[in-house]
């Protein structure tokens, strides 16, 4: 019994002691809009993303998170524009996120009603720069400026 649980609590630690990995993603449109999604939790726009779960890949957690937060299509995967692990980036984890820029296209909906409340298409020159979700701002300005960023 207390083999067991020195296991259960060395896993736990594991897994509690070490950050997670996520995707944030830059939606593009075929117009060059930017798809935002604006959140539940926090009251804020920011780019769609999220959690790799168990098992899958970083295409597939593209293909399902754009799908949730936004109901919108990925038609290409673009560039890498950086991995993001300051400790403070999440107010709610310590997490480390891969931002890809994606092509997409189709009718925007919002499918994860409990994260997300809205999704909209910003033009570059109406993106609500300033008061985004995490380290959005950052993320969205390396975009902008062309940068890979590794911080």
């Amino acid at each position: 019994m207390w083999r067991n649980w020195q296991f259960i609590s060395g896993v736990l630690k594991i897994i509690f002691r070490h950050p997670v990995l996520g995707i944030t993603l830059i939606p593009i449109l075929p117009d060059g809009r930017i798809v935002l999604v604006y959140r539940r939790d926090c009251h804020q726009w920011s780019l769609p993303g999220g959690m790799i779960d168990w098992g899958e890949n970083i295409p597939n957690t593209i293909h399902r998170e754009l799908k949730e937060e936004t109901g919108l299509n990925l038609i290409k995967i673009g560039r890498l524009v950086g991995v993001y692990s300051s400790p403070d980036r999440d107010p709610r984890l310590h997490s480390i996120s891969i931002l890809i820029e994606i092509k997409v296209a189709g009718e925007m909906i919002v499918k994860d009603t409990w994260e997300i409340l809205e999704v909209k298409a910003f033009a570059i020159d109406d993106l609500p720069l300033g008061n985004l979700a995490h380290d959005h701002d950052r993320q969205i300005q390396d975009y902008l400026d062309e940068k890979t960023t590794i911080a």
